[in-house]
């Protein structure tokens, strides 16, 4: 009778896991020691969700799905609680990331100085959409609202790097810093 409940259970988890479509890179695995290192490091508190989530996503760039199952377990949550923290917060990712994270500014300020063609420019050099990864996995695009730089705008944020008065000129010696690698 356990091991029929037990497979209920599993059965159910991977149920919802594919109903609300995570996903996760098939050349990513899971290193479920590290992230049970991760939740230790925490204690196994509920009250470090957030915190327990965000050294998961810097490990692998993304949520991947084994381990916020495992994270639902330890720390004794439903996983569909585990997944609305997830997801209501926009750092958190549960598809994979390139290693780059470029953020374009589309706030007002932004906008009237040509943030919506500088957007265009960088899908145009990366041969991505907005939400998307190159395929050889260097670089996400985001689009945000406002970074707070409004009288430098237009900004591109790569890494954490901020790129303030952009123009399209500019997209190409931008990108190309990151592709060699030399943006240290």
């Amino acid at each position: 009778m356990a091991s029929l409940l037990t497979n209920s259970l599993v059965e159910r988890k991977e149920e919802i896991i594919t109903r609300v479509g995570l996903e996760e890179r098939r050349s990513i695995t899971t290193n479920l020691e590290k992230v049970k290192s991760i939740i230790k490091k925490y204690n196994g508190e509920k009250r470090w969700l957030i915190s327990i989530l965000l050294d998961i996503q810097a490990e692998y760039n993304f949520l991947p799905k084994d381990a916020l199952i495992m994270v639902a377990n330890h720390l004794d949550m439903l996983l569909t609680d585990v997944y609305s923290v997830a997801t209501f917060y926009k750092v958190f990712s549960l598809k994979p990331r390139g290693k780059h994270l470029v953020s374009v500014c589309l706030g007002t300020a932004c906008h009237v100085r040509g943030g919506g063609r500088i957007a265009d420019k960088i899908k145009q050099e990366l041969k991505i959409d907005v939400g998307e990864t190159t395929e050889d996995g260097q670089f996400t695009l985001e689009t945000v609202r406002c970074l707070g730089c409004c009288a430098t705008g237009p900004i591109v944020v790569i890494d954490n790097d901020y790129n303030s008065q952009v123009s399209l000129k500019k997209i190409g010696k931008i990108l190309n810093k990151y592709r060699r690698g030399d943006n240290s």
